[in-house]
């Protein structure tokens, strides 16, 4: 093996000792280790692509300790492993960096050091998530998700914050109740804990005939654990306080990498434990679609009616989360692709948005009205170029990101001969005219003039890029980003369907 296959292991590994080494540090040295971390791990998931698509080797296992499988533990590497967790490290980096300056404000000094122990934690279970070839070690690293979650979101500890993250927890807890409870049952069924293992009973039931429906009971409460911990609609009610009260950059990584975390751990269930022939037969594939378009529908309704900034784009993730969803329901390869690709955009936008809109609030007297915020566009050029080709990325303008991935979604619903194609594309088209409503119409507000004289009775202010340098370069690098996923989309493109392919 060579030793560069040894990048997932030392990748879990650095993150998890970076939190343990910050206990003991001051808030400085926790600060720059976390973001050393995070630098290292993106950069050896880099180097781990780049070798991966070179070799054309597509995936391979790493073997933990001595002990081969059933008794051992497995880590399971490909192109779409590496790439996903670089990319979850590029926006991780970028949000901490754009939130920085605000976590002297939000979060008491003595506790920052908890706060960068909370990410490496966080970020060790995402890339454990991402991974894993063994259920149960999927399970213990979802609890660390959700407790490391949790305390970034109750870190700020005010009320607001605190019902949050209890709600949060609550519905969390559930769904990890209900995963757990699949698992126990899997292997009640299987006998095993390994993907690769569990994949092979499957198939030998579904051919035999034995033991279908508790199968399916099982895949299906498994399902809806983790449907819960995402957020999909209806059982999304602690996700607009959780985003919209929480540290800037708390808000930014829960809303574009913690629930991104158990959605791709969905997928290798599907994939890898499960098998699509059989998710594809069932009727959980037409459950998660019809609450897909639901929450495309009220997640977007709810943006609508809300009159706080950061509110408004928390019920904006409820819908995007629809979305993915509803790829998935399409019971097709071009629906999954989609839904896969949408994570992406979702994730590099979302985090753009709460990282811009915090600049704009900070111009407009601290108030998250959207009565407060005529003019902030011009306050703080910078936060309202971000905010912009953010909102324009969500409604799905070309050159932006969010265009692709709606187009992959139409193209799906078009070439699928099910019913599902109507719904599909009706749906798609009455959100993407809700995202317009909601979202332009506050880029609009943003850049309506405000009388000077009204600016000051309001406390207003204006700040210039130089003013705050780390924050604009963490804006313009997202807004790069976006850019790269909208204009150069093919090669991202084919490195999902390549990652895909090697799932099975």
């Amino acid at each position: 093996m060579d030793f560069i296959q040894n990048v997932p292991f030392f990748s879990i590994m650095i993150s998890m000792f970076s939190g343990i080494i910050s206990s003991i540090l001051s808030e400085k040295w926790a600060k720059r280790l976390n973001t050393a971390a995070i630098l290292v791990v993106g950069i050896m998931s880099g180097a781990l692509l780049l070798y991966l698509c070179r070799t054309g080797i597509g995936s391979y296992i790493f073997m933990m300790g001595h002990f081969p499988a059933p008794w051992g533990n497995e880590i399971r590497a490909g192109v779409l492993e590496a790439g996903m967790a670089m990319f979850f490290c590029i926006v991780m980096l970028l949000s901490m960096t754009g939130g920085r300056k605000k976590l002297f404000d939000e979060v008491e000094y003595t506790k920052h050091n908890i706060y960068y122990i909370l990410v490496d934690m966080m970020l060790s279970s995402l890339l454990a998530l991402i991974y894993t070839n063994d259920l149960f070690t999927a399970y213990v690293f979802v609890e660390i998700n959700t407790i490391a979650a949790c305390g970034l979101i109750m870190i700020r500890q005010n009320g607001r914050t605190i019902e949050a993250a209890v709600r949060y927890m609550i519905m969390s807890l559930l769904g990890s109740g209900l995963l757990l409870m699949g698992i126990c049952m899997l292997y009640d069924l299987t006998g095993h804990l390994l993907m690769s293992n569990i994949k092979e009973v499957m198939a030998e039931i579904m051919a035999n005939g034995t033991y279908r429906i508790p199968m399916l009971v099982t895949v299906g409460i498994m399902t809806i654990g983790l449907a819960i911990k995402s957020a999909l609609f209806p059982c999304h009610a602690w996700l607009p306080d959780a985003y919209g009260y929480s540290t800037v950059s708390s808000a930014a990584m829960l809303s574009s990498l913690v629930s991104k975390g158990y959605i791709f751990l969905l997928i290798k269930i599907f994939y890898r434990v499960i098998g699509l022939d059989i998710i594809y037969s069932s009727h959980i594939i037409g459950i998660l679609f019809i609450f897909g378009l639901c929450g495309m529908l009220f997640g977007s309704f709810s943006a609508i009616g809300e009159k706080d900034i950061r509110r408004m784009i928390a019920f904006s993730s409820v819908a995007q989360i629809g979305y993915i969803y509803m790829g998935f329901g399409l019971g097709m390869k071009e629906g999954m692709v989609a839904s896969v690709y949408h994570i992406l955009v979702h994730a590099a936008t979302k985090s753009l948005l709460f990282i811009s809109a915090i600049g704009l609030t900070d111009v407009s007297a601290g108030s998250r009205s959207f009565f407060a915020l005529n003019g902030s566009g011009y306050r703080n050029r910078i936060a309202g170029i971000g905010f912009a080709v953010g909102s324009l990325s969500m409604v799905g303008i070309p050159i932006f990101s969010g265009f692709v991935s709606k187009l992959l979604f139409a193209k799906a619903a078009i070439i699928n001969p099910t019913w599902k194609m109507f719904p599909t594309v009706i749906v798609l088209a009455i959100s993407t005219i809700l995202n317009a409503i909601y979202f332009l119409k506050t880029v609009i507000r943003i850049y309506t003039p405000e009388d000077l004289t009204v600016e000051k009775e309001k406390g207003s202010y204006s700040i210039r890029w130089d003013e705050q340098k780390l924050y604009a370069a963490t804006i313009i690098l997202f807004v790069v980003l976006n850019l790269i996923l909208g204009m150069n989309s093919r090669p991202v493109i084919h490195l999902i369907e390549t990652g895909l392919a090697n799932f099975a």
